[in-house]
């Protein structure tokens, strides 16, 4: 057994009760597709960080979709990559299991199985996808939860927890190693983008409540309207260009904020920004 193992067993809780509450289960085809294709962009040294690498899809929700989903998107980048869905709820684990009974061989490496926050699987997971699974627990909870799932990463891994409307278009994520929160990325159908502040009923739950005058993430939002506003003659040449030039305009105008914007011009055409996780922190 190598030593990663035997200390991921340690910490696991000996308990056969999965930790954390059922979430509503809402989800749909495609609903985590922007979130899934930045973790393929920017996320390929922890996907290919150990020599069997595992992703754990946690709290994938009524329906396997977007676990499958997670699995076809990364194996492209990642050929050997397993992917685990846990879910608490037993019917939620049964539809999934079923799904793969009637697909035959097509999904090698695939699983689901009952679990929490508790991660139990037999390895520590390069990466952890937790969508739309904080928004039921208080910020003090989530805090916990972020680092009750950091400790259990491969040390080359990633958690990648956040939260998105009902039909994908507008999210917010954070990404977070085995030390701490790294980046925050903002993604958003920028056609159908009021303005940016409209992303704060999506913010983290160790955010959201945080958006209040005198806060970073307040002052941050703020900003990026201010910018947005001042970039809508680029309208003209449709929404991605204005919102490229919010984005440039915002990275001039906040010190904190990497030059260029991280994940540059591939990303922010994509209606995305990532910033690091001090420019909005508590």
């Amino acid at each position: 057994m190598s030593a990663d193992l035997v200390l991921f067993t340690a910490m696991a809780p000996r308990t056969r009760r999965p930790q954390g509450e059922v979430t509503r289960g809402t989800t749909a085809p495609n609903r985590l597709r922007r979130v899934d294709r930045w973790i393929a962009a920017t996320q390929r040294a922890a996907l290919r960080a150990a020599d069997r690498p595992l992703a754990v899809d946690l709290g994938y929700g009524a329906s396997p979709v977007t676990a499958v989903e997670l699995y076809t998107r990364l194996r492209a980048v990642a050929p050997g990559l397993e992917v685990t869905g846990l879910e608490i709820e037993p019917d939620r684990v049964a539809r999934g299991t079923a799904f793969l009974a009637a697909s035959g061989d097509a999904y090698p490496g695939l699983a689901f199985r009952r679990g929490g926050f508790e991660l139990p699987v037999d390895r520590p997971p390069v990466l952890v996808r937790a969508f739309n699974v904080l928004r039921q627990y208080d910020e003090d909870a989530a805090w916990r939860a972020w680092d009750d799932l950091r400790a259990r990463l491969h040390p080359g891994g990633v958690l990648v927890e956040g939260t998105c409307d009902e039909i994908g278009r507008r999210a917010v994520w954070v990404a977070l190693g085995p030390e701490g929160p790294r980046t925050v990325t903002f993604a958003a159908r920028v056609d159908a983008l009021d303005r940016p502040s409209g992303f704060a009923e999506r913010l983290p739950k160790t955010l959201i409540h945080r958006n209040v005058p005198g806060e970073r993430v307040h002052a941050f939002l703020a900003e990026f309207d201010r910018c947005w506003a001042a970039a809508a003659p680029h309208s003209a040449f449709g929404p991605r260009a204005r919102w490229a030039e919010a984005v440039a305009l915002l990275a001039r105008t906040q010190p904190v904020l990497a030059r260029p914007p991280l994940g540059g011009r591939a990303r922010r055409r994509l209606g995305e920004v990532s910033v690091p996780w001090r420019a909005l922190a508590p």
